[in-house]
């Protein structure tokens, strides 16, 4: 079933598309000068960020993501949002920090809005919405596979009037940025791994999902160390970075805990499921865009006299991109108007085919691409390089493609036994 798109969305939505290709894809090249060089990349938000953020406001282009059974969003369903996420898509690198929907700062202002409790939502959410300050999420951890996160490691002990934060983090999104104001952490507040795996009882103090909290740690608490920014394929992505980071220490005030002891994985089961599915929609928007440059590189290049564009293999790409990006939009569209109807929680299957497949599909149409430019697809000259890199970890990002899939394919096959008990017909 395909869901409508109310007047008011429409109307953002084609104010969104003028903006983006009007105002933040012409700005590209400028806010690549304006980072500079060394470690000035690191010390300020290009100017032209704050000035594309002034515009973005004016237009009603902010804060787009919160769906609307948030009062502090902006009023759209998932589905709606899913259409202008695209088109924040195909400027990654601007269009979705001048709308203040950028990651990680979306999945966190979720949180925020969902379990924080006033306090926590007047201090820490309000300058977030704003687009004041920048947060990150301190879940992956160098020493333990992060990919499942019941082995997240790093140590919440009870103190006077608070807690002790102890632990490395690493690939740490925005732990770069110059207005970093606080990171929301994944940490493990009650059994070791090892006191569970030894408990013949798996179930109360012992179970393994209550064994983790989220917890607001400020990015000016001693003891908090950004280490070092992580490269992705060379890609340093100043100023906000993927950064090794180190509490050693930490002390946190017990207002600064989220919900409450042991319900880590609630929380964060809230906040992963739509941030996937954020990654994906902005993925189509970069397919878009990579078609746009292969394209109008098709359409300008000759071979021996020959156009690219007229070559048959060249035609072949084009017509099969075109019906990858169509196969993601609906994947896309299909999961976020579940998440509408049944909530995250329930719409898993839809958000974890969504969050393999456009990946993957994305990063073919990207490579045709860059094998149509040449050496001047892996350079610095065009946006594909960077478009690559950047939807590579998407492969990686809030889960590898091999956990989502095992988690499908088991679930078709208790499917199966559910529908067919042998006695039916196939």
């Amino acid at each position: 079933m395909i869901a409508e798109i109310s007047p008011r969305a429409q109307k953002v939505i084609d104010t969104l598309r003028k903006f983006v290709n009007e105002e933040c894809i012409p700005n590209e090249e400028r806010y690549e000068r304006e980072l500079g060089v060394g470690a000035e990349r690191w010390e300020r938000e290009p100017p032209v960020v704050d000035e594309l953020r002034a515009k973005a406001q004016e237009l009603g282009l902010w804060n787009l993501f919160l769906p609307k059974e948030y009062k502090e969003g902006a009023g759209f369903t998932n589905y709606e949002y899913a259409h202008m996420c695209e088109i924040m898509g195909t400027c990654s690198s601007l269009a979705p920090t001048a709308t203040n929907s950028n990651a990680p700062d979306t999945g966190n202002m979720e949180v925020l809005a969902k379990y924080g409790n006033e306090q926590q939502k007047q201090k820490w959410l309000v300058p977030l919405l704003q687009g004041r300050t920048r947060s990150a999420f301190a879940m992956t951890e160098p020493a333990v596979p992060s990919s499942n996160a019941t082995n997240i490691d790093c140590r919440l002990i009870r103190t006077q009037g608070g807690y002790i934060v102890n632990g490395k983090k690493y690939w740490i999104s925005n732990a770069g940025h110059p207005r970093l104001s606080l990171f929301l952490a994944m940490v493990r507040s009650g059994k070791t791994v090892q006191e569970i795996m030894d408990s013949p009882v798996k179930t109360g103090e012992y179970d393994i999902h209550k064994q983790h909290s989220v917890v607001i740690i400020p990015a000016n608490a001693p003891g908090v160390t950004v280490v070092r920014p992580l490269t992705v394929f060379g890609y340093d992505d100043a100023p906000h970075g993927h950064c090794e980071v180190i509490f050693d220490n930490v002390f946190i005030p017990s207002e600064n805990m989220i919900l409450g002891e042991g319900r880590g994985f609630e929380i964060i089961q809230g906040r992963l499921g739509p941030g996937r599915l954020h990654h994906a929609m902005r993925a189509v928007g970069t397919a878009e865009r990579a078609l746009r440059l292969l394209i109008n590189r098709a359409l300008n290049r000759e071979i021996e006299g020959v156009l690219l564009s007229d070559r048959g293999v060249i035609i072949e790409w084009i017509a099969k991109s075109r019906i990858e990006i169509d196969a993601c939009r609906l994947l896309v569209l299909n999961a976020s108007h579940a998440v509408d109807i049944k909530g995250a929680r329930n719409s898993k299957k839809e958000i974890a085919m969504a969050k393999v497949e456009v990946p993957n599909l994305v990063l073919k149409i990207v490579d045709r691409a860059i094998q149509l430019f040449g050496a001047s697809g892996v350079g610095q000259d065009t946006k594909l390089a960077e478009m690559y890199a950047h939807t590579r970890t998407l492969r990686l990002a809030d889960g590898p493609d091999e956990v989502h899939l095992q988690q499908l394919g088991r679930n078709e096959i208790k499917q199966f036994k559910r529908n067919y008990d042998g006695k039916s017909r196939l």
